[in-house]
């Protein structure tokens, strides 16, 4: 009988895929309770601890998670959630051991980890991936990115499962690895699950037939872009629907289904039979983003900005972004007073287990979607700061002040906090 498989880069994209089997009530069942968690949250930003705090997460390179959570100290802002139903310190077999063979296609659900450089998405993607084991899934870490013959080596230990797969899950459509993948298999059966708010952008480029580009790159190709642009038009292909191939999105955005697809609502429903509720701390906690990383917001204003809405609500704490940099997050704490912290875990997780402000003021991204439906019946409050134009660098994308506007005007469970007045840091209020 054939089977699904899975590939994430991302922790999120691992989280999404667990909601995928549990909203069809598929996949394995953990055979007994989880052991205790680790720190729900991890390392502060540079500051009087700077050595200790902004280490990033243990990375030995080899096999699946073989990090393990940083030890409580003072770098660490929580601790350890209690009960059932909470995950447990990275740990995984040896290389060698059984979990270190691709996961031959089966009935059960399959997932490939194409693991990362960055040392804080491994570390995040470790724990999920040993989440995910501990709910009875096999997990198989690929060291897909390691140097010279990587990608060779990839494609020959995946090669035969992506044949076998019925069905084949994807977190982003985007990748260069995915679509590569796509291109020298094409399954029968796609499902793509959130990365992000990269899903809405991938929905209606599909449905417009446009070529897959991210929302936040210019529309210009660059060499790279040109060499790869077969492999991405044959992707786009494999990734649309047609008589030989469904396709299905799994998530938690308002998309409008492209023709031929079919839109499954991500409800977060694993996330809150799993965990919680949580206990509210009663104050604000701020969650940041890697807009200014990417390219897109000045980093003045946003420092400036997430001063402002610290005072404002009377927050304490700053969720980082993965993707931000320590130089960044060392501003923050200094010139805010703001505890930076760097969760362990996707944020809809660490919300969920607690302890989480009363209310939660976010930049434009996927967790104003998200978060809502985490937390249902909790209390919290989501709210979502609009980006103003004048907070765009000169060089962002052209299309970047319209996507960001429609991720504000579509997140129907978030609060709205609009800019007014004359300067980019004036006031911000509820709109």
């Amino acid at each position: 009988m054939t089977g699904r498989l899975a590939f994430v880069e991302s922790p999120v994209q691992l989280l999404n895929v667990l909601e995928w089997a549990h909203a069809r009530g598929r996949g394995p069942a953990p055979a007994a309770a989880p052991a205790p968690a680790p720190p729900a949250g991890a390392d502060r930003a540079p500051g009087p601890d700077a050595a200790r705090a902004s280490a990033p997460v243990p990375d030995s390179g080899t096999g699946p998670g073989t990090g393990s959570a940083p030890a409580s100290g003072p770098g660490t802002a929580f601790a350890p959630a209690s009960g059932p139903g909470t995950p447990p310190a990275a740990s995984a077999p040896e290389p060698g051991q059984g979990r270190d063979a691709v996961p031959a296609a089966s009935d059960d659900l399959a997932i490939v980890v194409l693991s990362p450089s960055d040392p804080m998405s491994r570390g995040q993607l470790r724990r999920m991936a040993q989440l995910a084991r501990d709910e009875g899934f096999d997990v198989h870490w690929q060291e897909a990115r390691a140097g010279r013959g990587a990608l060779v080596r990839t494609l020959r230990e995946l090669g035969g499962p992506l044949r076998a797969a019925e069905r084949v899950i994807v977190g982003d459509p985007f990748s260069r690895y995915v679509q590569l993948l796509l291109t020298l298999f094409g399954p029968r059966h796609v499902t793509v699950v959130d990365d992000g708010t990269a899903t809405m952008e991938f929905a209606a480029q599909l449905a417009g037939g446009e070529r897959l580009v991210r929302w936040h790159r210019k529309g210009d190709l660059g060499p790279r872009e040109l060499l790869l642009a077969p492999v991405t038009s044959l992707a786009r292909r494999r990734l649309a629907p047609g008589p030989h191939r469904t396709v299905e999105i799994f998530t938690s955005l308002p998309v409008q289904a492209p023709p031929g697809t079919e839109v499954t609502e991500n409800a977060y429903a694993w996330t809150r039979s799993r965990f919680g509720p949580p206990a509210l701390t009663g104050g604000a906690d701020l969650v940041g983003t890697s807009l200014v990383e990417t390219g897109v917001v000045d980093a003045e204003h946003y420092l400036r900005v997430v001063g402002q809405l610290a005072r404002t609500h009377g927050a304490t704490r700053y969720f980082a972004h993965r993707r931000e940099t320590p130089e960044k997050l060392h501003r923050i704490a200094v010139e805010t007073g703001l505890q930076v912290v760097r969760p362990e875990l996707p944020l809809e997780l660490i919300a969920r287990r607690g302890p989480v402000g009363a209310t939660i003021v976010s930049f434009p991204s996927t967790v104003v979607h998200t978060l809502p439906l985490a937390l249902a019946g909790t209390g919290v409050k989501v709210a979502v700061c609009e980006i103003a134009p004048e907070w765009l660098k000169a060089t962002a994308s052209p299309r970047a002040q319209g996507f960001l506007a429609g991720v504000v005007g579509t997140a129907s469970g978030a609060d709205r906090l609009t800019p007014r007045g004359g300067s980019a840091a004036d006031r911000l209020e509820f709109g």
